[in-house]
């Protein structure tokens, strides 16, 4: 059996009870090297083979799980945040769908939480924004077209922008063209969760100046719109004394 497991945001107490259960059963963990937290591999028992998948192709990754299927071994598939979320983890499971190999996907906390907790913010504030873009800029991998950030821009929601940190400049430049102002807030969370979290908020117009003055160059996410500083929002109907619902009657 493979499990594909997110390993949270980067602090260790932050995976899951069933992640963690995962890994301690674990006789194989394939983790991803270049953004896992390696303390996480801790709670694996002392006899276990460890692969960081950073060094590692596609087919050494697959050939490693259909070793240990064929040696009748449990093996732990450890991806950062929630594998979901620009992991990979599609393309593992199709091969291993060919192959005849069970596996199941233990979900886990996305990096975009843990920077929504760094900030003690709420992506979805009443009448500021009701929906969240999780996106990011092309580089040596294309977006598609459609997917633009000048057309997400557009619709001014709350947007997150990951593995973009060294193109600042042009991500503020199509932000701009897209609809956002210079001044709509905006802020960087570098290593969210980690103990080397850093925070930063700034504007649109600022995202590329506030990255340099702090060194960031990686491992950071962006936040643009008005729910990173959030001075003016609507009350929550669900709690408004004047407002009915399933299991209360309005008392205003």
């Amino acid at each position: 059996m493979v499990h594909f497991v997110g390993a949270g945001p980067g602090s260790p107490d932050l995976i899951t009870v069933r992640g963690k259960q995962y890994l301690e059963e674990a006789d194989v963990i394939i983790y991803a090297g270049s953004l896992v937290n390696p303390q996480l591999l801790e709670y694996s028992k002392d006899v276990c083979t460890i692969h960081n998948s950073a060094k590692m192709t596609l087919e050494e990754v697959i050939s490693v799980m259909e070793r240990a299927e064929a040696e009748g071994k449990m093996t732990v598939r450890l991806h950062t945040g929630d594998p979901c979320i620009y992991g990979a983890i599609r393309e593992q499971m199709d091969i291993l769908d060919e192959k005849g190999i069970m596996y199941d996907y233990c979900p886990g906390v996305s990096a975009f939480c843990g920077a929504a907790s760094a900030l003690n913010l709420e992506y979805t504030l009443p009448d500021i924004s009701q929906s969240v873009i999780i996106t990011r800029m092309e580089g040596r991998t294309p977006v598609p077209s459609k997917e633009s950030i000048q057309s997400f821009a557009a619709h001014q929601a709350t947007m997150v922008v990951f593995l973009s940190t060294g193109m600042l400049e042009e991500l503020s430049r199509r932000l701009i063209e897209g609809g956002y102002t210079a001044d709509t807030p905006a802020a960087i969370v570098y290593k969210a969760t980690w103990p080397d979290e850093k925070k930063f908020v700034c504007t649109v117009g600022t995202l590329a100046q506030t990255a340099a003055k702090n060194n960031i160059t990686k491992t950071a996410l962006m936040i643009i719109g008005d729910s990173v500083k959030a001075a003016h929002y609507d009350r929550s109907k669900l709690y408004d004394p004047g407002f009915t619902t399933e299991f209360r009657e309005a008392t205003e």
